[in-house]
């Protein structure tokens, strides 16, 4: 007999965030967070508890995606940095740490949630136009004349994932390569609507990362090729290789017993059949001076064997990721019938050899026109070498975002203190007008505004790992890291050299105050001081785009949060 058991209520709660179980639970998630930042940030091992893989990172989309979260407030968080990382591949983290700083600031307010809302909004209303301003003294210009911002850009991201394993030559060697694949992908012609190309990463483990290179064009690997030797291939008349692509098979086995039934004749070979329409499909390829035959997937060895004869070189087992780049690249349409063929539908190649990197063996697609590259990245083991794609592939999609939006912030922490300093100056500058605006007292906003404040100090205080003293400078309000073991006593400009962005030093008066341990950050008087911003080799800089998203999301998603008066839970 069947167990029949009765629906459940729903669960109601009220007041969710007053709740010691949420305070518990942000705090811990807050911690997790923060001890992942920057680049001293400690590893994080993450699997399911049943064995099976372990995933070794310090990378908010790795460590997000494979954190169980069960407070339902907080799975509202941590699904809003997962769209936010989904849509720029960066600041993930800080995005996080500023939201769970913002709700625990907030939280402990006693101002009510929708005026801490709007003044908030206010707030960041305030810190995006000045991110977009002319004078905003935490931009820098990215200028594509030149390659030292982008090197910085790139060498950034590279640092700050040490779960990478890279030493500073390895990080000079993959900063140029990765800069160099991503020019590969810019169109020399441009067009009023330009796309860029596309990057592609083949995996080489258990190898030195400094064997790391790039190469123009599409590697195909091949495993049965196992000499490295010139290939004969077919040639036009204007000596381009003609490339046919397939993305149906070409193994000969047509028929799906799934799709239905089918009569064959007596005396009838249904495999005989098929073969004889393929290798009809190989003497039209031959007819049509095709020198190149690419398959998604398989190809029938009698056929590879007559394309052979032919001096056409067939690949198969190519894969479905390939075939957008294959397309845009040889400028061939996908044949996706092999009853049917049209001399409109193949492309052309420059040249095809073959190349070989540690144990495996490629076919190398080299294009007339580069848009499309392979990154052949290697690392010392698999773990390092996921750590390392997915810092790769987010170079590669900041470098796209700067193209369209040509800036930079400030990294090391000297973006939030400065934005901080700026808030507090503006904070004491407001009119009563704006007061009533806002529906608030003047004691309520500068509330609201020192936990703001304090959430971005927050930020940039978790960059440091060791104990040592954070501060920040009264001219400029960037952010400086003292090393561990000195007493808060301490001549200051004895112990820091730069501050975090690396673009100041201490060669003038900047008196320094102490950030840990304060709420809210200094005034700076006579606010802004512009510093002069020269691209140093070593700068340390974050994506424009990303972290203006990454800061518009946490306090969003921070008032969204703090507006919440009921979780209904299923319990069914």
């Amino acid at each position: 007999m069947s167990h029949f058991e009765a629906k459940k209520p729903p669960l109601f709660i009220s007041e969710p965030l007053t709740k010691e179980i949420f305070s518990q639970s942000l705090s811990l998630l807050s911690r997790i967070l923060k001890s992942c930042y920057g680049p001293a940030g400690r590893l994080k091992q993450l699997h399911n508890g049943v064995g099976g893989y372990v995933c070794t990172t310090s990378q908010s989309s790795a460590v997000l995606g494979h954190l169980s979260v069960s407070h339902p407030v907080l799975r509202v968080l941590t699904a809003s940095v997962q769209n936010h990382v989904s849509r720029f591949s960066d600041c993930g983290l800080f995005t996080a740490i500023l939201c769970s700083s913002l709700i625990a600031n907030f939280k402990s307010l006693n101002v009510a949630p929708c005026t801490v809302i709007k003044i908030s909004k206010h707030l960041l209303s305030l810190c995006m136009d000045y991110l977009r301003s002319e004078g905003c003294g935490c931009r820098v210009p990215v200028d594509f004349s030149s390659v030292k911002t982008l090197l910085c850009l790139v060498r950034s991201i590279l640092t700050s994932k040490p779960a990478c394993m890279l030493s500073k030559t390895e990080v000079d060697h993959l900063t140029a390569l990765v800069l160099k694949a991503f020019m590969f992908t810019v169109p020399c012609h441009v067009e009023t609507n330009a796309v860029l190309g596309k990057c592609i990463i083949v995996p080489v483990k258990g190898r030195r990362v400094v064997d790391s290179t790039v190469l123009p064009g599409v590697l195909i690997e091949t495993p049965e090729i196992k000499l490295v030797k010139p290939l004969t291939v077919k040639r036009t008349c204007s000596n381009m290789i003609k490339v046919a692509l397939f993305c149906v098979s070409m193994s000969g086995d047509c028929f799906n017993p799934e799709e239905g039934t089918i009569t064959v004749h007596q005396g009838i070979s249904l495999e005989v059949s098929e073969l004889n329409q393929l290798l009809d499909v190989g003497k039209q390829l031959v007819n049509d001076e095709v020198g190149l035959v690419v398959c998604q997937k398989v190809i029938h060895p009698s056929l590879k064997q007559y394309l052979k004869e032919n001096h056409v070189f067939p690949v198969d087992r190519a894969g479905l990721s390939l075939m957008e780049p294959l397309s845009r690249m040889t400028g061939s349409k996908p044949i996706a019938s092999i009853h049917s063929l049209s001399p409109s539908c193949y492309g052309s190649l420059k040249d095809v050899c073959i190349e070989s990197f540690a144990s495996k063996h490629f076919v190398h697609l080299i294009p007339n026109d580069t848009v499309i590259c392979s990154l052949i990245l290697c690392n010392r083991n698999e773990t390092a070498w996921d750590e390392l794609k997915r810092a790769c592939e987010t170079a590669e999609h900041v470098l796209q975002l700067t193209i369209k939006e040509p800036l930079a912030l400030l990294g090391g922490g000297c973006t939030e203190t400065h934005l901080a300093s700026y808030i507090r100056h503006k904070s004491c500058s407001l009119s009563t007008s704006a007061f009533k605006d806002m529906d608030c007292s003047q004691t309520e906003y500068q509330l609201v505004a020192d936990g703001f404040c304090h959430s971005l100090e927050s930020v940039a205080c978790s960059l440091n790992h060791d104990g040592g003293e954070i501060l920040t400078d009264m001219v400029y309000g960037h952010c400086w890291f003292v090393p561990s073991g000195f007493p808060s006593v301490s001549n200051w400009s004895d112990l820091v050299s730069k501050c975090g962005c690396g673009i100041n030093g201490n060669t003038e008066n900047l008196n320094w105050r102490l950030l840990r341990g304060q709420f809210g950050s200094p005034v700076i008087q006579g606010w802004p001081e512009e510093p002069s911003v020269k691209v140093a080799d070593f700068l340390t800089l974050d994506c424009f785009a990303a972290k203006c998203s990454g800061l518009q999301v946490a306090v969003e998603t921070a008032n969204l949060i703090l507006d919440l008066s009921y979780v209904i839970e299923d319990q069914n």
